[in-house]
């Protein structure tokens, strides 16, 4: 939909977390004296403070919320509605011709700009920064946005149509979404979220909209490794590049370093990109050295008691602990594991951990750190120390127990963090400051 047309227009912001917070300053600034509904699970006495009191201080806003917040939808034609909210759940509520949107959406038929979308289970949030990285340092006006937590919409006006438009996509993003970028990127595919989608197929489906309204002029970077993303360039009609690490190898093998930032399929897409923008290896590399690893991704915190520590609370499924044990490589000594269970298979993590030898000891969260404990070998079990903790200081502490000097302590829990924790970052953030504070001290 085309802003314009809001004002004549019913609409409600469908949550109000972080996106649709910005939706609703973006509208209030495009249409001062227009009713604006916002509707949110939470009553208004339960929201954030700073989000209460902006909330507060708007003129002509209309607030729905508690538990039967989802009542109010069918007095509106156009839902905006927040990424994480299931559309199974709402659509009862609606009215027979209302239009579903998203932020997502407003902004890609909006934006004046080229928009690079990248997606993928594992390692966008990375691509996208080092996309953007690449570009910028190369001289090209480019925006980084999306689901890397910087919402799209409060940048719209500042955009100009030779900028470059760097955009995280999400499944939640993509679901619905009827347009697609005008470079897309697809890294890889792994069952996630299962406990929101009816199951992989649908998961992947979501993802599929980054490339399937694409034009002939576009472009599709794809990881022909895996079967559903290499079928999908076939229905696509753009100009298809598949990502081929092996076209790379010599210079990766040449800047080992760059392991450590992402997988080097990752590393081949960014590539892929530069090359559309004729920016050449020399440049490409000057750039990379002066990127900054982001957070939480396979992030070294550095060396206490002689031990490394590594927080990759990021990986949240099996292939992302997989892949940083085989970055880290025979040093890694102790493992912390396991989190929220969604329900995914274990098997091939828990098989991956029986054949590292110099790995001595498992720390394991509930749920599914007995699930990968269970999926070992029983008689290779006794190889293991195992211990079952149900907070991060427990694990720390063991960590350092357990651990020699000189070898490395890895968090990488092949599961989401919900439960125990906050988020993945409220994870990462506990390891890292249970790391310095049992660093300074001795252990009891």
């Amino acid at each position: 939909m085309k802003i314009n047309t809001f004002q004549n227009k019913n609409l409600v912001i469908l949550g109000i977390g972080q996106e649709g917070l910005d939706t609703f300053n973006f509208l209030r600034k495009k249409f001062p004296n227009k009713l604006i509904a916002i509707a949110d699970q939470k009553s208004i006495f339960e929201l954030d403070k700073s989000i209460e009191k902006i909330l507060a201080e708007a003129p002509y806003l209309k607030y729905y919320g508690g538990k039967n917040y989802l009542d109010s939808l069918k007095n509106f034609d156009v839902i905006i509605k927040s990424p994480g909210i299931q559309y199974e759940k709402i659509k009862k509520y609606l009215k027979k011709d209302a239009i579903i949107t998203s932020q997502t959406e407003l902004f890609f038929e909006n934006c004046p700009a080229n928009i690079i979308g990248v997606t993928g289970t594992k390692g966008k949030s990375t691509t996208s920064s080092l996309i953007y990285h690449i570009l910028k340092k190369n001289g090209y006006s480019a925006y980084l946005l999306g689901n890397i937590e910087i919402p799209a919409l409060s940048y719209l006006d500042k955009i100009k149509k030779t900028d470059l438009v760097v955009y995280e996509l999400s499944s939640h993003q993509l679901q619905f979404l009827k347009i697609s970028p005008t470079i897309a990127v697809f890294l890889n595919i792994y069952p996630e979220h299962l406990d929101y989608y009816k199951n992989f197929k649908e998961y992947f489906n979501a993802k599929a909209n980054i490339a399937l309204f694409q034009k002939k002029s576009d472009y599709f970077i794809y990881n022909p490794k895996f079967p559903l993303i290499k079928n999908l360039a076939q229905k696509v009609s753009s100009k298809k590049i598949p990502i081929d690490s092996q076209r790379y190898i010599q210079f990766f093998n040449k800047y080992p370093k760059l392991k450590t930032i992402t997988h080097s399929d990752n590393l081949s897409a960014v590539f892929a990109i530069a090359n559309i923008f004729k920016i050449n290896q020399a440049n490409i590399l000057r750039a990379l050295k002066s990127f900054k690893p982001l957070e939480h991704r396979l992030e070294y915190v550095g060396q206490f008691q002689g031990i490394h520590f590594y927080n990759d609370s990021i990986a949240t499924i099996p292939e992302a602990a997989i892949f940083a044990l085989d970055t880290l490589g025979s040093d890694v000594q102790t493992l912390i594991l396991g989190g929220y269970d969604r329900g995914i298979d274990f098997k091939k993590l828990s098989q991956d951990l029986e054949k590292r030898k110099n790995l001595k000891t498992l720390i394991l969260f509930p749920n599914s750190g007995k699930k990968i404990w269970q999926g070992i070998n029983p008689k290779l079990r006794q190889r293991f120390n195992h211990v079952f903790v149900n907070n991060m200081e427990e694990a720390v502490k063991l960590s350092y127990q357990y651990t020699e000097p000189r070898k490395i302590c890895l968090l990488s829990c092949a599961s989401p963090s919900f439960g125990l924790f906050k988020n993945y970052k409220e994870r990462g953030d506990l390891f890292k400051k249970y790391i310095r504070e049992y660093g300074k001290s001795s252990i009891s």
